[in-house]
């Protein structure tokens, strides 16, 4: 398997866990942003241990693939994720928190940003690359 293959299962993967934390990943933004910690969460998708946010969804407590923690725009500039003179582009880019979850993928390769549906739906199980 190369590369792009192993690439595009981790993807399926995400895309099956995020259609079933979906309810449970937009509950915790609309908390964030009704209490003011933010006008921008940002959850973080990941497989290892990771330093930044707070875990709320454990990977082995749902039987998934990724586990996700919740951190803020403010934060992820803090820790030098985004870097400050880039923190405008990315508010310019972001997506309606009510509507769209923002993942910061992080995978032992390198991390990502993607903007995904709350009403996302899981990929049927026979559906192949």
């Amino acid at each position: 398997m190369d590369q792009q293959q192993i690439f595009n299962k981790l993807l399926d993967s995400l895309q099956d866990d995020l259609a079933f934390y979906a309810p449970m990943i937009k509950e915790v933004a609309i908390e964030m942003m009704k209490e003011k910690f933010t006008a921008y969460p940002i959850f973080i998708a990941h497989q290892h241990e990771v330093k930044i946010g707070e875990l709320i969804l454990a990977k082995e407590d749902f039987a998934r693939d990724f586990s996700i923690n919740a951190t803020t725009l403010e934060s992820v500039v803090e820790a030098k994720i985004i870097l400050p003179e880039r923190k405008a582009d990315f508010i310019q880019n972001f997506q309606n928190p009510k509507t769209t979850m923002c993942i910061l993928l992080v995978l032992v390769s390198g991390a990502h940003f993607i903007f995904v549906p709350y009403a996302i739906k899981a990929k049927p199980k026979n559906e192949s690359n």
